[in-house]
């Protein structure tokens, strides 16, 4: 790896570190699998310092988002365990720099995927259960001015995570159908449907799990699968709860402390 990506991946941590965020990055990475060498420079980083790999997030789900920014797939980066917050507890105001919320569904695997050539029946025998999630996306990238290069090396763009408390098994489910319904207090904020992420969200988490199995860094029993984004981000205001509902799963909140002193 060149000595430009080690550096991109030093600000891009250094950024992360400060609350500060940088200018864009994309004219200094050649190409997407330069912008992953970098994501994995700074997992590398955070493992070293202790934290722990607990799963992945997917990126990306929306096709209209895709053609925004010009790709035919997916992306993911890694949650690790400092980026769990309980349902409803506070985060921090400086905790992030410039913080987003995303409804998706989150899913729990009991079994190694460990196989690049999965089947959607290997994929449902290894779902221990599905949850309601809240991503907290956030960008070390000013203004959330991305393309889909500083994306991947920002960890796509990932911040906290949400988890619902009421697991659900998938047979009890029809995902594709599901709605979603994301409010700020009263006020609707987003709104989706499980066809919003790739046609059905167990689609993201099969191309997914045979992407990380294809790398060899495969998905392990015991990981979390946040697997995209079911309608439009919202973005965050200090002081606020935001509730999502989707249906069949229940509901789960993510609540934001009103200062910095909070």
């Amino acid at each position: 790896m060149t000595a430009i990506l080690h550096d991109l991946a030093a600000r891009l941590d250094a950024a992360a570190q400060a609350r500060a965020p940088i200018p864009p990055i994309k004219a200094e990475i050649p190409n997407a699998d330069a912008a992953y060498d970098i994501q994995q420079v700074n997992t590398a980083r955070r493992l070293g310092a202790g934290r722990r790999l607990v799963g992945r997030k997917i990126g990306l789900t929306s096709p209209a988002v895709q053609r925004q920014l010009g790709v035919d797939q997916p992306d993911y980066g890694m949650l690790f365990d400092d980026m769990a917050v309980p349902d409803g507890w506070d985060v921090a105001a400086d905790r992030l720099i410039q913080p987003k919320v995303e409804a998706e569904v989150a899913f729990v695997l009991g079994r190694d995927l460990d196989d690049e050539r999965l089947t959607v029946a290997d994929l449902l025998r290894a779902i221990d259960f599905a949850l309601p999630a809240i991503e907290i996306v956030d960008s070390r990238i000013a203004d959330w001015k991305i393309s889909f290069l500083d994306t991947v090396a920002d960890n796509a763009s990932s911040g906290l995570y949400v988890l619902g408390t009421t697991p659900r098994r998938l047979g009890d489910l029809d995902l594709r159908a599901a709605k979603m319904v994301l409010t700020e207090g009263e006020r609707q904020v987003s709104a989706g449907i499980g066809a919003a992420c790739l046609g059905h969200p167990l689609n993201a988490t099969l191309w997914l799990a045979s992407t990380m199995a294809r790398l060899g860094r495969p998905l392990r029993a015991g990981d979390t699968i946040l697997s995209g984004a079911l309608g439009p981000m919202a973005t965050v205001g200090r002081g606020r709860t935001y509730e999502a509902q989707i249906e069949g799963l229940g509901t789960v909140r993510a609540a934001f402390a009103a200062d910095k002193d909070a």
